[in-house]
């Protein structure tokens, strides 16, 4: 099972990998952007005190969890349960947390591994014995969204590496538009070995996918300055190996925190998620969550008297603070923000467009104005791909009338 603290809850800097997919539309509910999957945070469902999911979306304005974790039986054999113990197979408790966060517009991805426990990777015989077990957890709960986050002793076993890099490749390819995002460790120069193995191996077996994300914690970081530092290093990292601009390399990371204290005593407050959440946004990142929203509430003394836990976050906080930084990554605002008023008057010259139209491919930042089906916009924020409209008052496009 995994780390009652955090999914990479050992000393250790390279102690931690994870992929996300997003799938092919098979669910009840309808997708949410990729934006959402990307900002997902961690939830455990059946440990750690889980708080209700519904109440989180209620009070902050967040639409989609990580559900962790998934990993092979405890005695043996390559089908997935939920901690070892629980078989997807006959879940029903997981299956009704999905349906209401799904009830109120939301969705979930489930996330593979943790730390401890026995991986899939090492109990299944390669890559695709690896994927079918995956595959019924897609099947099971009509997923969008499958995260792999690969830890030890598993993220030091090359071939175990191996089988769930492969697995990834095969659900990409299997589940047409899937979303998939890989991430490992951080340290002061961006990954550590296993890190920079772990991107060999995704480039020698073809495999491209839509970001890899470092967790810069737990490793002697200290504040939002360190881990901004760690995702720079980082980039230049995935240049060299993929052989990116850094656009397109920032367009391919992504950043997995830990909120409040983490296991080796740093911390992380909501000035230094605000930072980060700054660094990703204006560099046009892909990805930005974190470990766990079990941790996002305060404890009680609010230090935790210098410890970590596993359900609170041994800083001071509002309930749900740490949720926010995520809806606002996902390109939404939470609702205790009054929504902007739309314009009370035509504009100017409503003959005529003189924005330049709307591209899926192009990026866009606040106060950029584009063309869209005879409409002006204007980006709230950083965007790339939300077609203007589509999201409606949540989304990163301010209608400024029709022209």
């Amino acid at each position: 099972m995994a780390s009652p603290t955090a999914f990479g809850s050992a000393a250790a800097p390279h102690n931690a990998t994870s992929v996300q997919a997003t799938g092919a539309s098979t669910a009840q509910a309808a997708a949410l952007s990729n934006r959402w999957y990307a900002a997902a945070p961690y939830l455990m469902p059946l440990d750690n005190t889980p708080p209700s999911a519904t109440a989180i979306m209620d009070a902050s304005g967040l639409k989609a969890f990580q559900l962790a974790f998934i990993l092979a039986p405890n005695g043996g054999g390559c089908s997935p349960t939920w901690g070892g113990t629980a078989p997807v197979s006959g879940d029903t408790s997981v299956a009704s947390t999905i349906s209401a966060i799904r009830a109120k517009g939301g969705d979930v991805s489930v996330s593979i591994g943790g730390y401890g426990g026995t991986k899939l990777g090492q109990a299944c015989a390669d890559s695709a014995s690896t994927a079918a077990a995956y595959q019924q957890v897609i099947t099971k709960y009509q997923l969008h969204a499958i995260d792999f986050d690969l830890e030890e002793p598993e993220y030091e076993n090359t071939a175990a590496v191996a089988h769930e890099i492969g697995a990834a490749k095969i659900l990409q390819q299997n589940n047409p538009g899937l979303y998939v995002s890989v991430t490992t460790a951080g340290t002061a120069a961006g990954t550590g070995w296993f890190g920079q193995q772990m991107l060999n191996e995704a480039k020698s077996q073809g495999f491209t996918p839509n970001n890899f994300s470092i967790m810069p914690f737990d490793g002697g970081f200290s504040g939002a300055a360190s881990q901004t530092a760690a995702l720079t290093a980082f980039n230049k990292l995935l240049q060299t190996t993929f052989g990116w601009n850094e656009a397109t390399a920032y367009a391919h990371e992504g950043f997995s925190g830990m909120n409040g204290r983490s296991d080796t005593g740093e911390i992380f407050t909501q000035s230094d998620f605000q930072s980060v959440l700054d660094y990703a946004t204006s560099h046009g990142m892909d990805r930005f969550t974190f470990w766990s929203l079990n941790r996002d509430r305060q404890c009680s003394p609010p230090d935790n008297n210098g410890t970590t836990s596993g359900t609170c976050s041994s800083v001071p906080q509002s309930a749900w603070d740490f949720a926010k930084y995520s809806v606002q990554f996902a390109g939404a605002t939470p609702p205790s923000t009054p929504p902007t008023d739309p314009p009370t008057t035509p504009p100017t010259d409503p003959g005529s467009c003189a924005a330049a139209a709307w591209s899926a491919t192009s990026v866009y930042t606040a106060g950029n104005e584009v063309t869209y089906n005879g409409h002006t916009w204007k980006a709230k924020w950083w965007t790339q791909n939300e077609q203007p409209g589509s999201t409606g008052e949540w989304g990163a496009w301010q209608d400024e009338g029709s022209c």
